[in-house]
């Protein structure tokens, strides 16, 4: 959720670039720490200090909790390259949680441990997220995963982001690892979706219209005290505040790397189109604040096993039928840059095993144990490791 305070903007605005929207883009992943035996949540304060002496790996970032641990990738240009990155990080994570007598799980939510068994990161940042949001930060336990996509500037940021907002539940619907919360089934595929919402900055960003408006927005939230800067803008879309990036922040933690790889595929094709119809001017859509709400609602509540609410034709439709419609829109920009066949591939793959949300479920339905879902979650999350 959080960077620690040596990344912390130095500048209100990234200093444009001159790559077209889409040439580069990354991963950030949040893992929750448990213990290797019991699966249970487990605090590790030397490894939060180690990650904040920059003696972990240089992927490696401290989170607001001692009991989770964040890793980035490096840009990246092409899918494969992507994927290769995901699995470094990953596995300088896992090692870096072994080394600390830990082991990472890749799902946004633990089954069945809660906030009470974490502490908060000593850094002043986390503590004075802390005074700020009170029980809000002290009860942060879910994790999520960020994809940074390059943009020349901000303009071209919200250009994109006001047109990506009816997008983003399918999305999300791709995505869920968090149906289980407290060691109770929430009902949910996204239960994280639902607990970020107590959050006064989170879910769809409004209509912007432009960069202006963009700084008056968040110099209004600034005046208000509810954040001290544009870098606790926790919508599911923003410009990001210290690199030319729009970065997505709608998503679960994906359990299998591939998940992740077609997760950050789509977001960028969906930059790239969409960059390209606000160059040629094209109207941008505009619907209503609380019909985007409905759509996040439903994607969070069933994934990719019910039905998802279209913000722009107002219907219902089959989760899987709207991904197809997704992939119809992009398919012209995947075939150009040779992406096609693999995010089809991808696609396909999930619609056979499912969500890890439904996988979760699967295991929780046949063996009643929750020692077994974290498990299963511990070895999805790591499986590169046997390949």
């Amino acid at each position: 959720m959080e960077v620690e305070p040596s990344r912390r903007p130095t500048a209100p605005r990234p200093v444009p670039t001159s790559a077209p929207a889409g040439a580069t883009f990354g991963v950030e992943e949040e893992f929750h720490l448990v213990d290797p035996d019991t699966y249970r949540l487990t605090r590790s304060p030397a490894l939060a200090a180690a990650v904040l002496r920059h003696e972990a790996g240089r992927h490696l970032h401290a989170e607001i909790t001692t009991t989770q641990l964040e890793s980035a990738t490096d840009i990246c240009r092409t899918l494969a390259e992507l994927r290769a990155e995901l699995v470094t990080t990953r596995a300088e994570a896992a090692g870096a949680a072994a080394r600390a007598g830990v082991r990472i799980l890749a799902a946004s939510t633990h089954p069945f441990d809660s906030w009470q068994q974490q502490d908060i990161t000593p850094v002043p940042r986390y503590e004075a997220m802390v005074d700020r949001w009170a029980g809000l930060a002290l009860q942060q336990d879910i994790c999520g995963c960020h994809v940074h996509v390059g943009v020349p500037d901000l303009e071209t940021a919200v250009a994109v982001m006001d047109r990506a907002r009816p997008y983003l539940p399918v999305l999300l619907s791709m995505t869920g690892s968090s149906p289980f919360h407290d060691g109770v089934d929430t009902g949910h595929a996204s239960y994280r979706t639902m607990w970020w919402s107590r959050w006064p900055t989170t879910g769809p960003p409004e209509y912007l219209g432009s960069a202006d408006r963009f700084h008056e927005v968040v110099t209004g939230l600034v005046a208000s005290g509810v954040v001290a800067d544009a870098s606790h803008l926790y919508w599911d879309l923003r410009p990001s505040y210290h690199l030319p990036t729009l970065e997505f922040r709608l998503a679960d933690v994906c359990t299998e790397v591939d998940d992740a790889v077609l997760h950050a595929a789509l977001a960028r094709s969906l930059v790239r189109v969409l960059a390209a119809r606000a160059e040629r001017g094209e109207p941008c859509p505009r619907p209503r604040a609380e019909l985007l709400r409905a759509a996040r609602w439903r994607a969070a509540r069933y994934g990719l096993e019910g039905e998802l609410f279209d913000p722009l034709r107002c219907d219902l439709i089959p989760a899987r039928v709207a991904v197809r419609r997704l992939l119809a829109e992009l398919q012209d920009d995947l075939r150009a840059r040779d992406e096609w066949d693999v995010v089809v591939e991808l696609v396909e793959r999930l619609f056979v095993r499912g969500t890890s949300a439904s996988r979760q479920r699967r295991t929780w339905l046949r063996t009643g144990d929750w020692r077994e879902v974290a498990a299963g979650i511990v070895r999805e999350g790591t499986a590169w490791e046997n390949r």
